[in-house]
């Protein structure tokens, strides 16, 4: 018999409740600042944070090198990522907002077959499909029940942004350390999101109290450091389906935070929507019956 409590499903019950809790607790924060400057800030210090604990192996930065590849990653996963989905908590709810953009899982499975070559299967396409019939549905819930077009635009840009992101890492991830990838990117891109904040916002706005704290301070250990190191050495130990498929759990956390602590709406289209979301999460991130290798084979057999 399989042990239940193992350090492989402990990390991960810890990272998608880091992930999970995250949503509501950067959009209890975001009144209380400027997206942008706060997004930079955490970002930032989060990145800084973990080049600390990864000084020793320095030696894997590979700057001359690698440079071009840390400011592309940058661009997409934080500049673009943080910023959108900073922003985007001023329109919507945390939890509504985290099942717009975990429609992220779907989109990587599509981008991943498109420009990765990687398998598309039956189970997959159909939870392609159903994916997407779900975002109409908690997409419907966002227009009319809080009357929010940007917050709607801004949750879906931030999925496809974040799903072109991982993309790039993917290409280009045996060229850098996965580890350094993250933190150059964080202190990049959270620089990039200071100037921008900077020109655009007023650092006089922040107010630094004790709600703004807790959400930058979690933002810069747990929401950064922690879960990015335990996300890849679960990957590095050859986990990384089962990251996958246990994503599903962060818009359901999000969803049941939100509504139990900051009195957020559980609509009957957003809890049908959350579902549909995540039954689709879970198929594009199972194995299955293999597109690609039955559209080979009947290729094969029309070429003889």
């Amino acid at each position: 018999m399989k042990r239940l409590f193992t350090k492989t499903n402990g990390g991960l019950l810890l990272l998608v409740c880091i992930w999970g809790i995250s949503w509501p607790i950067y959009k209890l924060t975001v009144p209380h600042s400027p997206p942008l400057l706060f997004a930079g800030l955490r970002a930032l210090f989060g990145g800084l944070l973990l080049a600390i604990i990864l000084y020793k192996i320095r030696n894997k930065i590979n700057w001359r090198t690698n440079w071009p590849k840390y400011c592309i990653s940058a661009l997409f996963n934080t500049v673009f990522f943080f910023g959108f989905h900073t922003v985007g908590l001023m329109y919507l709810p945390g939890g509504l907002f985290s099942v717009l953009v975990y429609f992220q899982p779907v989109l990587l499975g599509l981008f991943a077959w498109l420009w990765l070559g990687e398998n598309m299967t039956v189970l997959k396409l159909v939870g392609l499909l159903i994916g997407f019939i779900g975002i109409i549905i908690v997409s419907i819930d966002g227009l009319i029940v809080h009357i929010s077009f940007v917050g709607v635009v801004l949750g879906l840009v931030t999925a496809f942004v974040w799903a072109l992101g991982v993309v790039y890492i993917k290409r280009v991830g045996n060229d850098v350390d996965a580890y350094w990838m993250v933190a150059m990117q964080f202190i990049i891109g959270g620089f990039v999101l200071l100037i921008t904040g900077t020109v655009f916002e007023s650092w006089t706005a922040i107010n630094w109290n004790g709600i703004f704290l807790f959400g930058l301070g979690f933002g810069v250990t747990m929401g950064i450091p922690v879960a990015y190191v335990i996300y890849y050495t679960l990957v590095k130990a050859g986990e990384a389906s089962k990251v996958g498929s246990f994503t599903f759990l962060v818009p359901i956390i999000s969803v049941f935070v939100g509504v139990l602590f900051l009195d957020e709406p559980a609509t009957f289209t957003l809890i049908v929507g959350l579902l549909l979301v995540v039954l689709s999460i879970y198929m594009v991130n199972s194995s299955g019956y293999k597109w690609g290798d039955t559209y080979k084979k009947y290729l094969s057999k029309f070429r003889s």
